[in-house]
């Protein structure tokens, strides 16, 4: 069976850094892309970047894009998204999802960086940006 937990999230000042991660388990991580989203309190859930393990394609929202970095080991089956420079905007509840990428095309092939479906979701980690 399938599980994705999250950790790391917490309360920290505007301008700090947490590092979340998301532990895997059950399915066969190098085949699939694990993406992180996030819901702030009366949002929509919203994408903020994905990764394939392995062939390291990346992918962030312009939301986050030069202050989160995303990456993972496949040895411990964990993806790791570093935040840095937190706004209290980032305030939400982060969840990663797991599923199998698509394959492309473009002169040689390559793969999403993101799930074409999220297949599997964790719990979800709480994250606040006090002012």
């Amino acid at each position: 069976e399938a599980h994705l937990v999250e950790s790391g999230g917490g309360l920290v000042q505007a301008g700090g850094s947490l590092r979340l991660s998301c532990a895997a388990s059950g399915f066969t991580f190098d085949d699939h892309a694990i993406a992180w989203f996030r819901q702030a309190p009366g949002k929509d859930r919203e994408v903020i970047s994905c990764i394939s393990s392995s062939d390291g394609n990346t992918y962030y929202a312009n939301s986050v894009k030069g202050r989160f970095t995303i990456s993972s080991d496949s040895a411990k089956n964990t993806v790791y998204l570093q935040m840095n420079s937190l706004k209290p905007e980032d305030r939400a509840v982060y969840y990663c999802a797991a599923g199998f990428r698509r394959l492309y095309y473009s002169g040689s092939y390559y793969y999403s960086a993101c799930p074409d479906d999220n297949d599997y979701w964790g719990q979800g980690t709480q994250v606040t940006v006090s002012s």
